[in-house]
């Protein structure tokens, strides 16, 4: 991608926003706007429209995951956000990648974590494993027997891509369904690639809750390791 890398941070703590302020313009990332609550980081992306968002949960006035919702519904143009937490495990995480975030962070994230994780959600990845999110999902998702429907959209997958996005939702990396359905890495970015255009998808982190979501697989089910 071209041109400078620009950020919005959404703190209601100025200590925090600052010393990300630092670490992030020390590396050259643009921080275009900071915000001290969800209502005010919605208008920061829509008055800058930034390619990342460091997204704290609990803020006053609007907290995160609303604010995640918004930004995500309203046409965020590419824009991605990321979840500051301090406990990995965390019902309100689960709820902010259900409204669209790509991925979290803990706070006390080292500078060169942070800087890379921030590049790496603005190339288009999602921050954390699958296998990271099945574990969310396996703990805070909802034991709704009536989303176990099949999402209407899945219908657009051919069998191969249903088994494909399967797998994935097991936490296997790209190099395991490569080796499990015997293809090859590119054939199997080929067919994630496609499933995540085909459902509207940001990345591999929305693939997991949606095959979740739909029934696909359900939570408690197998892990798909050997």
């Amino acid at each position: 991608m071209s041109g400078p890398l620009r950020a919005v941070i959404a703190d209601d703590q100025a200590l925090v926003r600052t010393g990300f302020r630092m670490i992030l313009s020390a590396d050259g990332i643009e921080v275009t706007a900071e915000a001290a609550d969800g209502a005010e980081a919605v208008a920061a992306v829509r008055s800058t429209r930034p390619d990342v968002v460091l997204m704290d949960i609990r803020m006053p006035r609007m907290d995160g995951i609303e604010a995640t919702r918004q930004i995500m519904s309203g046409g965020a143009n590419g824009t991605r956000v990321v979840i500051l937490t301090t406990y990995d495990l965390d019902h309100y995480v689960y709820a902010a990648l259900t409204a669209g975030a790509s991925g979290f962070l803990l706070k006390d994230v080292s500078p060169e974590h942070l800087v890379a994780a921030v590049r790496l959600v603005r190339s288009g990845d999602a921050l954390l494993s699958p296998t990271i999110t099945r574990r969310l999902i396996e703990r805070f998702a909802p034991r709704d027997e009536a989303k176990a429907e099949l999402h209407r959209d899945l219908s657009e997958l051919t069998p191969r891509e249903l088994e494909v996005l399967r797998l994935l939702a097991t936490g296997l990396s790209n190099a395991e369904l490569a080796d499990r359905l015997t293809l090859s890495a590119t054939t199997v970015k080929t067919h994630v690639a496609r499933i995540l255009s085909k459902l509207g998808l940001r990345d591999r982190v929305q693939a997991v809750v949606l095959a979740y979501e739909t029934g696909l697989i359900s939570p408690g089910g197998p892990s798909g390791t050997t």
